[in-house]
């Protein structure tokens, strides 16, 4: 009998075992990925043990966050599930646990946690941090002052942490549960009633101090309580000084690691479903159109709620597609015609029906999407095609579904794929920016001039469809209301990203209200319709010309020209100005080493720089703003490099 395959704990236990855990850490990721809970307590033990440094010295280019945790007692607990989490998504800790006590440590510029240059600060408030200030006897408008004072002081704090924090740094709140053990020191029906709504009330409040994209994010701990998850032991409380369960801390630290994955940017876009016993109950090839089933019984209205849930993350942005092993024509039935369907045709940007490799049609939608596969969730409810799913397409996540479609929610919920700091506009109108993507591609195969197998014609005939799309681009300093916009490209954007630097929505206020700096929208539109802003331009103008700090764009909107107006357009407009000359950067990113070249083929030269290699392989280049690459002649582009200057690009400048 062949040995069995090893559980992702087990694999991980013989590495701690061998002393090989830090030579291996590129595996912990894909070890890691679908691990339950005990197996990830291990885990987040083993790591944490781990020197940082000796990991980073074995793997230069693992992603390193800075974390630091306080709290009123003893938090440390903490630290093992959230190295663990952050194993899970890739990045490594370097965590500091404070002890001197939250309200000393934020408020002092001169703390250990400040010096320790947080990118992450996890406050935990436990559920006595109310009552020690709390003096008996009470009545609940006692308590109401007493929280009143305290949400005072967590503002306050909030903004110590903003001025003296690292620029970008996020603090982190939580809300605060409210025990038994005081509730009902009420005898009165009527006090405890008006105790739990006050209480409701200061948990509101710190709930609506959220602005993740700014810097303060809270954690609303209700629905892990609800979830059944003890709030506090009274005896760790009494003995130890720690007032939440380990329970608790692991699934903060859950909720932690999703919120620390968003803030770098690693929000996933696509959601890509399998349909029998996934997305309807029946086998469409035995059953056929009219035979599989969202409704009409209790075991059918479970998938018609899965649908629901599904239709209600497609509101905001993420792409539905379905990739399936099925008969493509019984598939387009389905979808478009079936009544008992929440979703229809219409909610996905692309379907892949076959019966090659699910992994395969995974690559196939990323690449009809110009996305990368790593940006997609792939849910199905059979083992094999997962598997096949996680080995093919890595960086993917894969959702387990089981034989019970009740729980289908549950569980493509339960990472938080799609978590992001802000939901912008931009987000709700993405299917519909794709579905008007469809529609170019469908002009471009049905021009006449456009002859597959001909490069010369191939290309004449794209030069054609280019001309035909009337592309508009627009680039000027970023409005109010844009700046989330433009954080979100720098966080989620990967391929066309010159330096991978991610920026807050508070830095990119600072660099559109500074002196000197800039922060510049890049929208655009065509007769398909209007594609919003797609684009952001960050840098500064000094006496020695204007620096490109970072250049972003959506890949949905690569090869169309507008990356090669946007270059043109900002020479153009440096030299308009009286500039001397235009600086740039890259910085190797795992994505962007297509880019390498492209300031060079806009007339950049390089400029050398002694220590480059230890800075990364980063490149700068230089602009003497003598010869210009004119502006592509199917752009019409229009640049406004600061609110006092205006310069229109044309076509015909040269």
């Amino acid at each position: 009998m062949p040995d069995s395959v090893p559980s992702p704990a087990g694999s991980l236990r013989a590495l701690h075992a061998a002393g090989e855990l830090v030579a291996a850490y590129p595996q912990v990721r894909g070890l890691l990925d679908g691990a339950p809970a005990h197996e990830l307590d291990f885990a987040g033990r083993a790591l944490a043990r781990l020197d940082p440094d000796e990991v980073l010295a074995a793997h230069p280019g693992t992603p390193v966050v800075r974390v630091a945790v306080t709290g009123r007692g003893t938090v440390g607990e903490l630290v093992p599930a959230l190295t663990g989490e952050a194993a899970r998504h890739g990045m490594l800790l370097r965590t500091l646990v404070c002890g001197g006590g939250y309200a000393r440590e934020l408020a002092d510029p001169r703390s250990a946690l400040y010096a320790h240059a947080p990118e992450l600060t996890l406050c935990v408030l436990d559920p006595l941090t109310v009552w020690e200030k709390v003096a008996e006897p009470w009545l609940p408008i006692e308590v109401t002052v007493a929280a009143a004072r305290q949400r005072a002081l967590l503002a306050e704090l909030a903004a110590a942490h903003a001025a003296h924090a690292p620029s970008g740094a996020t603090l982190v709140l939580n809300t605060v549960p409210l025990l038994r053990r005081f509730t009902h020191q009420l005898t009165g029906l009527a006090q405890r009633a008006e105790l739990g709504g006050l209480w409701r009330e200061f948990n509101a409040d710190l709930l609506y101090m959220s602005t993740p994209a700014e810097g303060l994010a809270v954690l609303d701990l209700e629905p892990l309580l609800a979830a059944g998850i003890r709030a506090d032991d009274p005896r760790m409380g009494a003995y130890a000084d720690a007032h939440c369960t380990a329970g608790l801390l692991a699934a903060y630290a859950r909720e932690a690691g999703h919120l620390l994955r968003a803030l770098r940017g690693g929000a996933k876009k696509c959601l890509v479903l399998d349909l029998d016993g996934t997305l309807w109950d029946g086998v469409l090839a035995e059953e056929g159109p009219e035979g599989v089933s969202a409704s009409g019984s209790l075991r059918g209205a479970a998938f018609g709620a899965f649908q629901r849930a599904v239709r209600q993350l497609a509101s905001q942005g993420v792409l539905l597609a379905v990739c399936s092993k099925n008969d493509p024509a019984p598939v387009a039935r389905a979808l478009a015609e079936h009544p008992e369907f929440p979703l229809g045709a219409e909610d996905f940007v692309t379907v892949v029906a076959d019966w090659g490799s699910k992994a395969e049609g995974v690559h196939t939608i990323a690449a009809r999407l110009g996305i990368a596969p790593e940006a997609v969730v792939f849910a199905d409810d059979t083992p094999f095609e997962r598997e096949t799913v996680r080995a093919g397409v890595p960086g993917a996540a894969v959702v387990p579904l089981d034989a019970e479609p009740a729980l289908h929610t549950e569980h493509l919920l339960a990472d938080g794929w799609f978590d992001t700091p802000t939901l912008t506009e931009e987000d709700r109108l993405r299917p519909t920016r794709y579905a008007q993507r469809e529609r170019r591609e469908r002009f471009l195969n049905g021009s006449s001039d456009y002859v597959s197998g001909n490069a010369s014609r191939d290309a004449t005939g794209h030069q054609a469809f280019l001309a035909g799309l009337g592309i508009r681009a627009e680039v000027s300093p970023a409005r109010e209301h844009e700046s989330a916009r433009l954080a979100q490209l720098s966080l989620r954007t990967n391929r066309f990203n010159l330096t991978g630097t991610r920026l807050t929505t508070a830095q990119v206020r600072q660099l559109a209200d500074g002196s000197g700096t800039l922060a510049l929208a890049v929208r655009a539109a065509d007769r398909f319709g209007d594609e919003g802003v797609i684009g952001a331009v960050f840098g500064r103008v000094d006496a020695t010309g204007l620096h490109l700090d970072n250049l972003v764009l959506s890949c949905r909107i690569l090869g169309r020209g507008i990356e090669e107006a946007l270059l043109s357009g900002l020479l153009y407009a440096a030299r308009a100005a009286g500039l001397p000359a235009v600086h740039a950067l890259w910085r190797p990113t795992r994505a962007n080493g297509a880019l390498r070249t492209l300031y060079p083929d806009h007339g950049f030269a390089p400029v050398p720089r002694p220590g480059a290699a230890a800075d990364g392989g980063s490149l700068r280049f230089r602009h003497a703003l003598e010869r210009v690459t004119p502006v592509p002649a199917h752009v019409r582009l229009r640049l406004r490099l600061t609110e006092a200057e205006v310069e229109t690009c044309t076509p015909s400048r040269t």
